[in-house]
């Protein structure tokens, strides 16, 4: 009788355990769902940034500075 009771409040246990799990997995792929979502965004945000002229005009703006006196090219 004694073990009865005890497998049941086993089994009792067991499936709350399972229910707080499903819902903490569950949780969490929402949170990898919406990192994965804004990691695309950012993306494409970065690749639509890069095509712009700013950068373009920068880099041919850029020029050597190496043979300053810093360098002992007097």
């Amino acid at each position: 009788m004694h073990i009865n009771l005890i497998s049941k409040a086993v089994i009792v246990t067991t499936t709350q355990l399972t229910m707080i799990l499903i819902a903490v997995a569950t949780i969490f792929l929402i949170f990898i769902l919406i990192a994965i979502i804004k990691m695309y965004k950012l993306k494409a945000e970065n690749k639509k940034l890069m095509e712009t002229d700013v950068f373009k005009d920068a880099d041919k703006s850029y020029k050597d500075f190496t043979s300053g006196h810093l360098y002992g090219d007097n």
